[in-house]
Parts: structure tokens; C-alpha cells; sequence
């Protein structure tokens, strides 16, 4: 299955074990964005994981380019030019301690891109969905057009379309997310979001829900998702549901409305090593269950599983396999050795 996402890859840096930024004498570097994580997880799935997006010439951003190659990802529509490589800082939480992302990703060769470095008819040809999130539209103007043209050329040409809201308020205010997710979300068919992407966005909110206490209220959830269903015509919306205990451990489940039905998972009980990239690893799994099985429960229960696992890998990428995914699935949740 040819799945293609477009957005911006980033250098990482990030203090040593569980050191602060202000107490850190190295970082260190890795290479990550949300579309690109999503395409490390499809390719790792077994899909053909197309990733698109513009890095600048040299070696830096031949070494973020280098970054998804290794894991099969297809970079052939990688657009070298521009004058940097944008970069985010991470500060690993712990406790009641939580993690802290600073970006630095202004002027960027992707923030920057022109509607014409990308034949989106070209890169389109023969692919069977197309997924992006919030965070690539905010990074600009220009950007925000360029995934608008995207996704409508998706949507003509047959394809199945996914967006994460992923709402963050560092890119831009919610008056700016609201206008302009409007005029692209006619052309998505799955939605992905969380309830505070879909209350700072769109206004939706779940009532009667206590995410740090561990009460959550599933009508509040389902009555939402179909709220932003119909607000748009969206064939599903996953929500992720975080029951955040600490910044290392939390509970981890999900639900996913459509046909005018909610299915939710199983929940799973996390001890956290990386939380980064998490609600990434969700997507890049639910996307590939939805194209291998169709069916919604199997689906959901794929996707969970699958970012439960990523919790517990170093770095944003999630780097495991069907049947590790497929084992937990089936009950597997002790963490014993393999042998």
C-alpha cells in the first residue's frame, strides 16, 4: 500500500538521561516530525511509506534525509533548497516534572517552501492515502496553501485522506487554526485528535472529563467526535484518550467513531521512556490497520497497541513490528524476555 505524508523533519536535541536544559553540557541529536514519524511506522508496517517535505541543501539535511531512508521510507520527492533545517530542543519529564519541547524552526527551508516544489499529481500517482497534521499548515502561510492544494488534489484523485489536529499553541493563536483547518478539513475523510486539539480549535469540548484523575466520561467523547464529524462530513474521528498519572506513567487508550458508532479500546497502563512521537506511532498504525483490515475495532485496537509500545522506545520514531504490535493484541503485556 502507497501511503504519502507531508510535513517538516527536524533535528532533535535533547539533554542527556533525565538532565534539564539549563544543566546540560551536551544534546543529543536525532532526527524527527510528525509526518515523518507517521512514515517510519507505515514502512516498518510493511507499506510503501512515501515521505515529502523540503530539507536544505548540504550535509545536515542529507542527514535528516538519511534519517527515514534507513527504515525504507521513500524520499524521492525531498526537495533540497533553502537556508536551514529546523530544529527542536526536548527536555525529558519526570515525576510530577513534565517535558518540555522548544522549537526553533522559524525561516526554515519547509517553512519557507514555494506551491511549486511539489507535482502533487506526480507524487500522488499510484498512492492510496495521504496524511498530514496541524502542525504543518501553522508553520506558515505558504505552507498552509501548499497543504490546502494537497489535500484537495488527494481528494480528487481518489485517495484516502488523514489529518492529526495536533494543536500547538507555540505555531499559532486557535482564531488562526480555526480558519484556516476549516478550509482544509472538507478534504479529509479521517480526523485525528485529542479532546484539548478539539476544544482549542474548533471549540468542541467533552464535559465531565478528569484526564489527571482518571475519570473519563466515553458519551462526553463520542458526542464530541461526532460533533466534529458532522461539522465537516468526516467518514471517522480517533480520539486519543491520556490518563497522564505522572510524566512517566500513564493510561492509554483510544476510541474511534464511525458509521455512526464509537469503538473503543483496551486500556493499557504505561511506564513512559519516550512519550514523543506517541500520538504519531497512534496514526502511522491506524492508518495501516484501516488499509489492511477495514475493520473499525480492529483498527483501534491495532493503533493503540501499536503507540503503547512506541511509550517505551527511545527517540520519535516507533520501531517495531506487526507481530510485536499483534502480540500485545492478543494479551502478551508482561515485558518478558524473548528467548
Amino acid at each position: 500500500m502507497k501511503v504519502v505524508t507531508f510535513g517538516e523533519i527536524m533535528l532533535r536535541l535533547m539533554p542527556e538521561n533525565y538532565l534539564r536544559f539549563v544543566q546540560a553540557d551536551k544534546f543529543e541529536a536525532t532526527y524527527a516530525g510528525a509526518e515523518a514519524n507517521v512514515a517510519v511506522s507505515l514502512a516498518n508496517f510493511g507499506n510503501e511509506a512515501v515521505f515529502v517535505s523540503k530539507v536544505p541543501a548540504g550535509e545536515i539535511g542529507q542527514a535528516a534525509v538519511n534519517a527515514v531512508r534507513k527504515y525504507g521510507v521513500n524520499s524521492d520527492y525531498i526537495v533540497r533548497g533553502g537556508n536551514r533545517l529546523g530544529v527542536y530542543f526536548c527536555e525529558k519529564g519526570a515525576s510530577q516534572r513534565p517535558s518540555k519541547v522548544i522549537y526553533d524552526r522559524a525561516g526554515s527551508s519547509f517553512a519557507c517552501a514555494d506551491k511549486d516544489d511539489f507535482d502533487w499529481k506526480e507524487i500522488f500517482k499510484y498512492a492510496e492515502w495521504f496524511h498530514f497534521t496541524g502542525i504543518t499548515p501553522a508553520l506558515s502561510d505558504s505552507v498552509a496553501g501548499i497543504t490546502r492544494i494537497a489535500a484537495q488534489t488527494a481528494k480528487e484523485n481518489g485517495l484516502t485522506v488523514s489529518c492529526d489536529l495536533n494543536y500547538r499553541k507555540k505555531l499559532w493563536s486557535n482564531e488562526k487554526a480555526k480558519a484556516t483547518m476549516s478550509e482544509i478539513l472538507p478534504f479529509v475523510d479521517y480526523c485525528i485528535a485529542n479532546e484539548e486539539d478539539m476544544k482549542d480549535v474548533f471549540g468542541i469540548e467533552t464535559e465531565n472529563n478528569d484526564v489527571t484523575g482518571g475519570n473519563l466520561n466515553k458519551a462526553g467523547y463520542v458526542e464530541a467526535a461526532k460533533e466534529l464529524s458532522d461539522m465537516f462530513g468526516l467518514k471517522g474521528v480517533a480520539v486519543t484518550l491520556r490518563e497522564s498519572k505522572s510524566a512517566n506513567d500513564n493510561d492509554w487508550s483510544a476510541m474511534l467513531y464511525t458509521g455512526g458508532k464509537a469503538y473503543f479500546s483496551r486500556k493499557y497502563s504505561m511506564h513512559i521512556v519516550d512519550r514523543v512521537g506517541g500520538g504519531d506511532s497512534f496514526g502511522g498504525a491506524l492508518i495501516h490497520a484501516l488499509l489492511k483490515n477495514g475493520e473499525a475495532q480492529y483498527a483501534i485496537d491495532f493503533a493503540v497497541a501499536a503507540s503503547c509500545l512506541k511509550h517505551s522506545i527511545q527517540g520519535d520514531f516507533n520501531l517495531v513490528t506487526e507481530s510485536e504490535v499483534s502480540g500485545l493484541m492478543k494479551g502478551d503485556s508482561t515485558g518478558r524476555v524473548q528467548r
